[in-house]
């Protein structure tokens, strides 16, 4: 099955090597949210096949892939790296078709980062030492201890709809690479490019079993039914903290392993000694890349009073150039939400924005689009001032193109407000004084802040979300915490 037929007729579950409708029978609407337009149909997955996708997976472990050495593994972890980029042009068109985002966007970012992180991962697990210790004993002989790391067994894999395939394959990537095997649950938004990897796992010589997709929703369907299965080991997950709360409810049954990346209301500081046009630039594109649906993006902006009005008055500027459209058009910089039900969420907030008395700077609505592109999921890129700490729009994670921009007065003050939330995710502190800097970040209470700089990131280090962002860490070795487990042997000398 071809690209084409994925993405113009039905999207098929991937089990055990072999594209398959499975049992269920059910289909849902695969929607494209530039026009609204009918891009094709995906098969629904409940008990059946996610079963059968375990099944393969646990099979796999017992089969080809958990006789490899992590050499073997790593070879063909190249070659599926290798692959996407071969179907480069497949995959930019299948993200561009489930998201809406620009290409220019998907094509610096989502395929090629996607991609990159199976090669990452394949060599990261071959430079971490194991520890060893020599243990004295009362006969003088001793002992020698020595960790070896063996994979955890089949993960269930829940990702999200912003950014499909990066966020996929920075979980199945370094799942692979420490020798488990997968069963994905793509987002019932953005299937194409999930289900397109499998024709590129055979390609490269990936074993039958070891990637599995199920697509469909999450309760009472293939994502309840997965983070519920007794034949899965450990559950990541990307996706709202509601839906993580759960998934630990049911990984809690069999005492499985979690990793979670969750919500957040990431805050911004700029400080009156910053580069202004640093700040602004690095601003635009945490609160409107990919419209506002990142989780590491800025939805608190703080600024020192004294360049207050002027920040305001730049980043109005900058949100009125953005030029919304197409994704095929090379001009075009920011795309429509996810869906309609995101824009109805999106316009929500914007309406609740007004009712509370907040200036709106910019936007606030649905912007006039042309005809063929009115069926679409658009909102307007939108700056709001004039609202308190204690405000929903300033508690409450919308997850869209938007921020609300307060001043404040002192370094101590404009922590305490950064930190009054419940979520801890990201955050961005912009300063010239790099004592001030290194200060500040380590005072918020986050999984990574930012000093002069915005989604920059080394996958050796690690990330996560403090609070109720998220639990655990991955990247670098922190993702072989997760993805193995350490077994010690102990040698009687």
């Amino acid at each position: 099955m071809s690209y084409k037929a994925m993405s113009h007729r039905d999207v098929l579950h991937f089990i055990n090597g072999e594209y398959t409708p499975g049992t269920s029978g059910l289909t849902f609407e695969n929607i494209c949210p530039v026009d609204g337009q009918v891009i094709g149909r995906v098969h629904e997955g409940k008990r059946d096949e996610v079963d059968a996708a375990v099944q393969a997976a646990r099979a796999a472990l017992k089969g080809p892939w958990g006789r490899m050495s992590m050499a073997e593994r790593g070879e063909i972890l190249h070659r599926v790296a290798d692959g996407i980029t071969a179907r480069f042009d497949e995959f930019l068109e299948a993200e561009c078709l489930d998201t809406g985002k620009p290409r220019s966007l998907a094509s610096h970012i989502d395929i090629p980062r996607g991609a990159a992180n199976f090669k990452i991962f394949a060599d990261l697990v071959k430079n971490v030492p194991e520890e060893s210790f020599h243990l004295a004993t009362p006969d003088g002989a001793g002992a020698q201890n020595y960790g070896i790391r063996v994979p955890k067994g089949v993960i269930g894999v829940i990702s999200p709809w912003n950014l499909p395939l990066l966020l996929m394959t920075w979980k199945v990537g370094p799942a692979l690479a420490c020798g488990n095997t997968v069963v994905v649950k793509p987002s019932e938004e953005t299937p194409l490019t999930t289900a397109l990897l499998g024709e590129v796992m055979n390609d490269a010589g990936v074993p039958k079993g070891v990637y599995n997709v199920v697509h469909g929703f999450g309760p009472d369907s293939a994502g309840a039914y997965l983070t519920e299965h007794p034949g899965v080991d450990a559950i990541t997950f990307t996706g709202e903290t509601r839906t993580g709360t759960a998934i630990m409810k049911a990984a809690a049954v069999g005492v499985r392993d979690v990793s979670f990346e969750l919500g957040g209301k990431n805050p911004a500081i700029v400080f009156a000694d910053c580069d202004l046009d640093k700040a602004i630039e690095g601003t635009m594109r945490s609160v409107f890349a990919n419209c506002g649906q990142v989780c590491l993006g800025t939805e608190r902006v703080f600024v020192e009073r004294p360049i207050f009005d002027e920040f305001v008055a730049r980043l109005r500027q900058g949100a009125e150039g953005l030029k919304l459209g197409r994704p095929e058009d090379e001009t075009v910089n920011m795309g429509p939400l996810i869906s309609k039900e995101h824009q109805k969420k999106v316009l929500g907030y914007y309406d609740l924005a007004r009712e509370l008395g907040a200036t709106v700077v910019t936007g606030g609505g649905v912007p006039d689009m042309p005809e063929d592109l009115r069926g679409g999921a658009w909102v307007e890129p939108t700056i709001w001032t004039g609202l308190g700490d204690d405000s929903p729009i300033m508690k409450e994670e919308i997850f869209g193109p938007c921020c609300h921009i307060s001043p404040f007065d002192s370094e101590e003050e404009v922590i305490e407000r950064a930190n009054d939330t419940v979520y801890g995710l990201a955050s961005a502190v912009w300063t010239e004084n790099m004592s001030r800097g290194h200060r500040v970040a380590a005072q918020i209470e986050c999984g990574i802040c930012w000093v002069n700089s915005w989604f920059l990131r080394d996958l050796r280090t690690a990330f996560g979300g403090s609070k109720q962002s998220g639990i655990g860490r991955e990247g670098g070795v922190h993702s072989l915490e997760f993805y193995t487990e350490l077994r010690n042997i102990c040698v009687k000398l």
